[in-house]
């Protein structure tokens, strides 16, 4: 037994592990454990991609690289099982490397993708506006997990969440409350990632459920920036939302780390539930 298959299958680095068929085609496992509901979740299927692309890069002896953009369209949900992410390197750069990455599943298309990599900064920024947010979620910020308006939240299993109250009236029934949300989160068994990034620029609940529109609301697009690697500790989340239009709204989401830099921007159009 190898030391990924002995560790936690709920941890991020072990279910977010891709394997190679040696062609530029990966496979992965979608878990339950990162999943909401019966869906797998939208921002770990970026990190999934994100990996699949850095991973044929280093197959093929190219410089390290490490994800800056991920730009996806959702077509279909894939099932919690095995997934093929099959890639195609469609421009090599002395700054920038682009991928084209596709997973499938039964010979369907779910997600199709680009993953832009190349090597984060790692100087301090010139210059940065983020909004101020403690380090650290205060006593009364609520865990997230069990059951929620889109399903099972088993993604808690694998990472530690906790929402603002003061952004989340749906929480105790309000429904006037602006689509905006504050949040942290941190993984339960390893520091944050570039990858873990990814994901928390999606980590949380659609914002049209202050507006009381509770469901399951389906990502169309959304595309993320990684901005920095992660110091160790909480990221802090702010989600805000600029139109809720029909059927349409927007998701603009900021990930700040613990050590007050920008990490990841996340914007993405989704469908929400019926009111």
């Amino acid at each position: 037994m190898s030391a990924v298959e002995a560790r936690d299958p709920a941890a991020f680095d072990v279910a977010c592990a891709v394997r190679s068929l040696g062609d530029g085609t990966l496979t992965a496992d979608l878990r339950q454990e990162w999943s909401i509901g019966h869906h797998p979740h939208g921002g770990f299927l970026l990190s999934l991609i994100a990996k699949a692309a850095v991973a044929v890069l280093a197959e093929r002896g190219d410089p390290a690289a490490e994800p800056l953009i991920v730009s996806a369209e959702f077509l279909r949900a894939p099932a919690i099982g095995p997934v093929l992410l099959r890639t195609d390197v469609r421009k090599l750069g002395r700054r920038a490397t682009v991928v084209a990455v596709r997973l499938e599943q039964r010979g369907r298309s779910c997600v199709e993708a680009t993953v832009t990599a190349g090597r984060l900064p790692v100087r301090r920024p010139d210059w940065t506006d983020v909004s101020p947010m403690p380090v650290e979620p205060p006593p009364r910020a609520i865990p997230l997990g069990g059951d929620t308006a889109e399903g099972a939240f088993n993604i808690s299993k694998g990472c530690d969440i906790r929402l603002d109250p003061a952004t989340a009236g749906y929480l105790t029934g309000r429904t006037g409350d602006p689509p905006r949300l504050r949040l942290w989160v941190r993984p339960r068994h390893i520091a944050p990632d570039p990858y873990f990034v990814l994901l928390s620029g999606d980590i949380n609940p659609p914002v049209v459920f202050n507006l009381g529109r509770l469901g399951w609301a389906p990502t169309i697009q959304l595309t993320a920036l990684v901005r920095a690697r992660p110091a160790a500790g909480w990221l802090r989340v702010q989600v805000d939302c600029r139109s809720v239009h029909e059927a349409w709204f927007d998701s603009d989401a900021t990930v700040v780390d613990s050590a007050g830099r920008l990490v990841c921007q996340a914007r993405q159009l989704a469908l929400a539930p019926a009111p």
